[in-house]
Protein backbone atom coordinates (compact mmCIF):
# COMPACT_ATOMS: atom_id res chain seq x y z
CA UNK A 1 0.00 0.00 0.00
CA UNK A 2 1.64 3.32 -1.11
CA UNK A 3 0.13 6.30 1.49
CA UNK A 4 0.03 9.84 0.33
CA UNK A 5 0.27 12.12 3.15
CA UNK A 6 -1.95 15.31 3.49
CA UNK A 7 -3.06 18.22 5.47
CA UNK A 8 -5.78 20.53 5.47
CA UNK A 9 -5.45 24.39 5.71
CA UNK A 10 -7.83 26.53 6.67
CA UNK A 11 -9.46 27.05 3.42
CA UNK A 12 -10.41 23.27 3.62
CA UNK A 13 -8.09 22.58 0.97
CA UNK A 14 -5.85 19.83 0.70
CA UNK A 15 -1.76 20.10 0.28
CA UNK A 16 1.02 17.63 0.74
CA UNK A 17 3.16 17.53 4.17
CA UNK A 18 5.54 15.17 5.23
CA UNK A 19 4.07 14.69 9.00
CA UNK A 20 2.93 11.94 10.72
CA UNK A 21 -1.05 12.21 10.81
CA UNK A 22 -2.56 11.08 7.37
CA UNK A 23 -5.53 12.92 6.11
CA UNK A 24 -4.92 11.08 2.59
CA UNK A 25 -4.15 7.50 2.39
CA UNK A 26 -3.91 5.24 -1.05
CA UNK A 27 -4.37 2.09 -1.28
CA UNK A 28 -3.63 -0.27 -4.49
CA UNK A 29 -5.03 -3.83 -5.65
CA UNK A 30 -2.84 -6.49 -5.90
CA UNK A 31 -2.29 -6.42 -9.59
CA UNK A 32 -0.62 -2.97 -9.32
CA UNK A 33 2.96 -2.48 -10.92
CA UNK A 34 5.09 0.29 -10.89
CA UNK A 35 7.57 -0.33 -13.57
CA UNK A 36 6.77 -1.27 -16.99
CA UNK A 37 8.69 -0.45 -20.43
CA UNK A 38 8.73 2.72 -22.12
CA UNK A 39 6.22 2.86 -24.65
CA UNK A 40 5.05 5.25 -28.10
CA UNK A 41 1.81 5.62 -29.58
CA UNK A 42 1.72 7.95 -32.35
CA UNK A 43 -2.17 9.41 -32.99
CA UNK A 44 -2.59 10.67 -36.52
CA UNK A 45 -5.30 10.11 -39.02
CA UNK A 46 -8.12 11.81 -41.21
CA UNK A 47 -9.17 15.26 -39.71
CA UNK A 48 -13.02 14.66 -37.75
CA UNK A 49 -11.61 10.77 -37.23
CA UNK A 50 -11.59 11.20 -33.89
CA UNK A 51 -8.26 11.85 -33.16
CA UNK A 52 -9.36 14.29 -29.71
CA UNK A 53 -11.37 11.19 -28.78
CA UNK A 54 -8.19 8.85 -28.78
CA UNK A 55 -5.85 11.33 -26.88
CA UNK A 56 -8.66 11.65 -24.04
CA UNK A 57 -8.91 8.15 -24.13
CA UNK A 58 -4.98 7.35 -23.93
CA UNK A 59 -4.99 10.27 -21.08
CA UNK A 60 -6.98 8.32 -19.27
CA UNK A 61 -5.03 4.88 -19.43
CA UNK A 62 -1.88 6.43 -17.94
CA UNK A 63 -0.47 8.12 -21.12
CA UNK A 64 0.86 11.09 -21.13
CA UNK A 65 0.22 12.84 -24.12
CA UNK A 66 1.61 15.61 -26.45
CA UNK A 67 -0.05 17.35 -29.37
CA UNK A 68 1.68 18.01 -32.97
CA UNK A 69 5.46 17.66 -31.85
CA UNK A 70 8.16 17.74 -34.81
CA UNK A 71 9.26 14.36 -35.10
CA UNK A 72 12.78 15.55 -34.95
CA UNK A 73 12.12 16.10 -31.13
CA UNK A 74 10.34 12.63 -30.73
CA UNK A 75 13.76 10.67 -29.53
CA UNK A 76 14.46 13.71 -26.94
CA UNK A 77 10.55 14.17 -25.90
CA UNK A 78 11.32 9.91 -24.47
CA UNK A 79 14.57 10.65 -23.59
CA UNK A 80 13.59 13.67 -21.10
CA UNK A 81 10.51 11.15 -19.85
CA UNK A 82 12.48 8.65 -19.25
CA UNK A 83 14.75 11.31 -17.28
CA UNK A 84 11.59 13.05 -15.38
CA UNK A 85 11.10 11.95 -11.61
CA UNK A 86 8.81 9.86 -11.82
CA UNK A 87 9.66 8.53 -15.55
CA UNK A 88 7.23 8.71 -17.80
CA UNK A 89 6.86 5.17 -19.34
CA UNK A 90 3.75 5.74 -21.77
CA UNK A 91 3.82 8.44 -24.65
CA UNK A 92 1.16 9.44 -26.72
CA UNK A 93 2.08 11.91 -29.49
CA UNK A 94 -0.99 13.38 -31.72
CA UNK A 95 0.29 14.49 -35.13
CA UNK A 96 -2.03 16.03 -37.85
CA UNK A 97 -1.55 16.83 -41.11
CA UNK A 98 -0.31 20.24 -40.81
CA UNK A 99 2.67 18.89 -39.71
CA UNK A 100 4.18 19.40 -42.61
CA UNK A 101 7.53 17.01 -42.01
CA UNK A 102 5.47 14.01 -40.28
CA UNK A 103 4.66 11.72 -43.43
CA UNK A 104 8.51 12.11 -44.50
CA UNK A 105 10.61 11.59 -41.27
CA UNK A 106 7.94 8.94 -39.70
CA UNK A 107 9.33 6.17 -40.73
CA UNK A 108 13.09 6.89 -39.41
CA UNK A 109 11.56 8.33 -36.31
CA UNK A 110 9.94 4.82 -35.66
CA UNK A 111 13.47 3.26 -36.75
CA UNK A 112 14.93 5.88 -33.83
CA UNK A 113 12.96 4.68 -31.38
CA UNK A 114 12.92 0.80 -31.87
CA UNK A 115 16.91 0.52 -31.89
CA UNK A 116 16.38 2.77 -28.26
CA UNK A 117 14.24 0.15 -27.12
CA UNK A 118 10.77 2.25 -27.15
CA UNK A 119 7.98 0.22 -28.56
CA UNK A 120 6.18 2.24 -30.77
CA UNK A 121 3.10 1.78 -32.48
CA UNK A 122 1.18 4.17 -34.95
CA UNK A 123 -2.61 4.03 -34.53
CA UNK A 124 -4.70 5.66 -37.72
CA UNK A 125 -8.10 6.89 -37.33
CA UNK A 126 -10.46 7.16 -40.72
CA UNK A 127 -13.86 7.69 -41.91
CA UNK A 128 -16.04 7.91 -44.81
CA UNK A 129 -16.42 11.04 -46.62
CA UNK A 130 -19.51 11.22 -45.93
CA UNK A 131 -19.21 11.29 -41.94
CA UNK A 132 -16.21 13.52 -42.11
CA UNK A 133 -18.44 16.18 -43.88
CA UNK A 134 -21.28 15.91 -41.35
CA UNK A 135 -19.03 15.89 -38.53
CA UNK A 136 -17.45 18.87 -39.66
CA UNK A 137 -20.93 20.85 -40.42
CA UNK A 138 -21.69 20.03 -36.81
CA UNK A 139 -18.46 21.54 -35.20
CA UNK A 140 -18.74 24.29 -37.84
CA UNK A 141 -14.90 24.48 -38.79
CA UNK A 142 -12.55 24.29 -41.64
CA UNK A 143 -10.58 21.62 -42.46
CA UNK A 144 -7.11 21.89 -42.20
CA UNK A 145 -6.80 21.32 -45.70
CA UNK A 146 -9.63 23.25 -47.18
CA UNK A 147 -7.98 26.62 -48.31
CA UNK A 148 -4.98 25.06 -50.32
CA UNK A 149 -7.89 22.70 -52.24
CA UNK A 150 -8.23 23.87 -56.11
CA UNK A 151 -11.92 25.03 -55.52
CA UNK A 152 -11.60 25.84 -51.83
CA UNK A 153 -14.52 22.94 -51.00
CA UNK A 154 -14.67 20.62 -48.07
CA UNK A 155 -14.43 17.15 -50.03
CA UNK A 156 -11.61 18.40 -51.80
CA UNK A 157 -9.68 18.78 -48.55
CA UNK A 158 -10.62 15.56 -47.18
CA UNK A 159 -8.94 13.83 -50.72
CA UNK A 160 -6.36 16.02 -50.53
CA UNK A 161 -5.69 14.85 -46.73
CA UNK A 162 -6.42 11.33 -47.57
CA UNK A 163 -3.82 11.66 -50.41
CA UNK A 164 -1.04 12.89 -48.39
CA UNK A 165 -1.91 10.71 -45.40
CA UNK A 166 -1.94 7.71 -47.69
CA UNK A 167 1.66 6.43 -46.51
CA UNK A 168 1.28 6.68 -42.90
CA UNK A 169 -2.06 4.64 -43.31
CA UNK A 170 0.53 2.35 -44.90
CA UNK A 171 2.92 1.82 -42.10
CA UNK A 172 0.31 2.16 -39.33
CA UNK A 173 0.12 -0.89 -36.89
CA UNK A 174 -3.25 -0.39 -36.06
CA UNK A 175 -5.87 1.23 -38.58
CA UNK A 176 -9.56 2.23 -37.17
CA UNK A 177 -12.14 3.10 -39.48
CA UNK A 178 -14.61 5.26 -36.76
CA UNK A 179 -17.08 6.03 -39.41
CA UNK A 180 -20.12 3.33 -37.78
CA UNK A 181 -18.50 3.47 -34.18
CA UNK A 182 -19.90 6.16 -31.10
CA UNK A 183 -17.47 7.62 -28.88
CA UNK A 184 -18.27 5.16 -26.01
CA UNK A 185 -17.47 2.14 -28.62
CA UNK A 186 -14.60 3.91 -29.86
CA UNK A 187 -13.78 4.31 -26.29
CA UNK A 188 -14.06 0.96 -25.56
CA UNK A 189 -12.05 -0.37 -29.11
CA UNK A 190 -9.04 1.34 -28.04
CA UNK A 191 -8.77 0.18 -24.59
CA UNK A 192 -8.73 -3.43 -25.95
CA UNK A 193 -5.67 -2.35 -27.97
CA UNK A 194 -3.59 -0.26 -25.56
CA UNK A 195 -5.27 -0.22 -22.28
CA UNK A 196 -3.78 -3.70 -20.79
CA UNK A 197 -4.22 -4.19 -17.24
CA UNK A 198 -5.42 -0.18 -17.16
CA UNK A 199 -8.04 -0.97 -19.51
CA UNK A 200 -10.13 -1.99 -15.77
CA UNK A 201 -8.59 0.28 -13.38
CA UNK A 202 -10.31 2.62 -11.63
CA UNK A 203 -9.52 5.46 -9.50
CA UNK A 204 -12.14 5.44 -6.63
CA UNK A 205 -11.79 8.11 -3.87
CA UNK A 206 -13.76 7.44 -0.46
CA UNK A 207 -14.28 10.18 1.46
CA UNK A 208 -14.90 11.33 4.61
CA UNK A 209 -17.03 14.65 5.82
CA UNK A 210 -19.66 15.96 7.91
CA UNK A 211 -22.94 16.89 7.07
CA UNK A 212 -22.49 20.01 8.93
CA UNK A 213 -20.08 21.27 6.66
CA UNK A 214 -22.29 20.26 3.25
CA UNK A 215 -21.92 17.43 0.99
CA UNK A 216 -19.37 16.83 -1.50
CA UNK A 217 -20.04 18.47 -4.68
CA UNK A 218 -18.59 15.79 -6.59
CA UNK A 219 -19.63 12.68 -4.80
CA UNK A 220 -20.83 9.54 -6.71
CA UNK A 221 -22.16 8.17 -3.83
CA UNK A 222 -23.24 9.38 -0.58
CA UNK A 223 -23.08 6.61 2.54
CA UNK A 224 -25.19 8.48 5.68
CA UNK A 225 -23.15 7.18 9.25
CA UNK A 226 -25.41 9.16 11.46
CA UNK A 227 -27.83 6.26 12.21
CA UNK A 228 -24.47 5.27 14.41
CA UNK A 229 -24.13 6.28 18.02
CA UNK A 230 -21.95 9.46 18.12
CA UNK A 231 -18.46 8.32 20.31
CA UNK A 232 -18.59 12.50 20.66
CA UNK A 233 -20.45 11.90 23.75
CA UNK A 234 -17.88 9.45 25.33
CA UNK A 235 -15.77 11.34 27.28
CA UNK A 236 -12.65 9.22 26.49
CA UNK A 237 -13.58 9.08 22.62
CA UNK A 238 -14.37 12.91 22.38
CA UNK A 239 -10.83 14.10 21.33
CA UNK A 240 -10.04 11.29 19.39
CA UNK A 241 -10.91 10.68 15.41
CA UNK A 242 -12.04 8.02 13.43
CA UNK A 243 -8.52 7.01 12.74
CA UNK A 244 -7.84 6.26 16.34
CA UNK A 245 -8.03 2.21 17.45
CA UNK A 246 -10.37 2.82 20.30
CA UNK A 247 -13.03 5.15 18.20
CA UNK A 248 -12.62 2.99 15.14
CA UNK A 249 -13.12 -0.06 16.96
CA UNK A 250 -16.41 1.57 19.11
CA UNK A 251 -17.63 2.78 15.75
CA UNK A 252 -17.05 -0.71 13.86
CA UNK A 253 -18.96 -2.39 17.00
CA UNK A 254 -21.87 -0.72 17.14
CA UNK A 255 -25.16 -2.47 15.92
CA UNK A 256 -25.44 -2.27 12.18
CA UNK A 257 -22.08 -0.81 11.60
CA UNK A 258 -20.69 -4.65 9.90
CA UNK A 259 -23.89 -4.69 8.09
CA UNK A 260 -23.78 -1.42 6.60
CA UNK A 261 -20.40 -1.80 5.60
CA UNK A 262 -20.82 -4.58 3.37
CA UNK A 263 -24.05 -3.52 1.86
CA UNK A 264 -21.64 -0.43 1.36
CA UNK A 265 -19.05 -2.62 -0.25
CA UNK A 266 -21.56 -4.54 -2.53
CA UNK A 267 -22.92 -1.32 -3.88
CA UNK A 268 -19.49 0.11 -4.75
CA UNK A 269 -18.98 -3.35 -6.31
CA UNK A 270 -21.60 -3.34 -8.43
CA UNK A 271 -21.33 0.10 -9.69
CA UNK A 272 -17.74 0.17 -10.43
CA UNK A 273 -18.51 -2.93 -12.91
CA UNK A 274 -20.93 -0.77 -14.81
CA UNK A 275 -18.15 2.39 -14.44
CA UNK A 276 -15.56 -0.50 -16.51
CA UNK A 277 -18.19 -0.64 -19.10
CA UNK A 278 -18.99 2.39 -19.57
CA UNK A 279 -15.34 3.37 -20.04
CA UNK A 280 -15.42 5.45 -16.53
CA UNK A 281 -12.39 5.53 -14.65
CA UNK A 282 -12.36 8.03 -11.93
CA UNK A 283 -15.51 7.51 -8.73
CA UNK A 284 -16.06 9.47 -5.49
CA UNK A 285 -17.54 7.89 -2.71
CA UNK A 286 -18.67 10.11 0.08
CA UNK A 287 -19.41 8.98 3.89
CA UNK A 288 -20.53 11.37 6.19
CA UNK A 289 -21.82 11.98 9.46
CA UNK A 290 -22.15 15.13 11.59
CA UNK A 291 -19.07 16.48 12.14
CA UNK A 292 -17.08 14.17 9.98
CA UNK A 293 -14.30 13.76 12.58
CA UNK A 294 -15.61 10.24 14.18
CA UNK A 295 -17.95 7.68 12.66
CA UNK A 296 -17.41 8.74 9.08
CA UNK A 297 -13.68 8.70 9.52
CA UNK A 298 -13.74 5.23 10.76
CA UNK A 299 -16.27 3.84 8.24
CA UNK A 300 -14.30 5.42 5.43
CA UNK A 301 -11.14 3.25 6.41
CA UNK A 302 -12.59 0.27 6.88
CA UNK A 303 -14.31 0.69 2.87
CA UNK A 304 -11.03 1.77 1.78
CA UNK A 305 -9.01 -0.99 3.08
CA UNK A 306 -12.16 -3.99 2.20
CA UNK A 307 -12.38 -1.76 -1.55
CA UNK A 308 -8.72 -1.70 -1.80
CA UNK A 309 -8.57 -6.01 -1.57
CA UNK A 310 -8.91 -6.49 -4.96
CA UNK A 311 -7.48 -8.34 -7.84
CA UNK A 312 -8.55 -5.36 -10.46
CA UNK A 313 -5.29 -3.53 -9.46
CA UNK A 314 -7.64 -0.46 -8.44
CA UNK A 315 -6.61 2.80 -6.83
CA UNK A 316 -8.37 3.10 -3.78
CA UNK A 317 -7.63 7.03 -2.06
CA UNK A 318 -9.10 7.34 1.38
CA UNK A 319 -9.43 11.54 1.62
CA UNK A 320 -10.68 13.02 5.76
CA UNK A 321 -12.27 16.17 3.90
CA UNK A 322 -13.38 17.90 7.64
CA UNK A 323 -11.12 16.30 9.69
CA UNK A 324 -9.27 18.82 11.98
CA UNK A 325 -12.08 21.17 11.07
CA UNK A 326 -13.75 21.59 14.39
Amino acid sequence: MTRVEASTDTAGNSKATDTGDSQSTTRRGRSGSDSAPVEVVIVTGLSGAGRGTAARVLEDLGYYVADNLPPELIVRMVDLGRGAEPPIRKLALVMDVRNRFFTGNLAVVGEQLRAAGVRTRILFLEASDDVLIRRFGFARRRHPLQSESADGTLTAGIAAERQRLDPVKTAADVVIDTTALSIHQLHRKLEEVYGGDAATVLQLTVQSFGFKYGVPLDADMVFDLRFLPNPHWISELREKTGQDAPVSEYVLSRPGAQDYLGTARHLVDLTTEGYRQEGKRYMTVAVGCTGGKHRSVAIAEALGDALADNDAGDVVRVVHRDLGRE
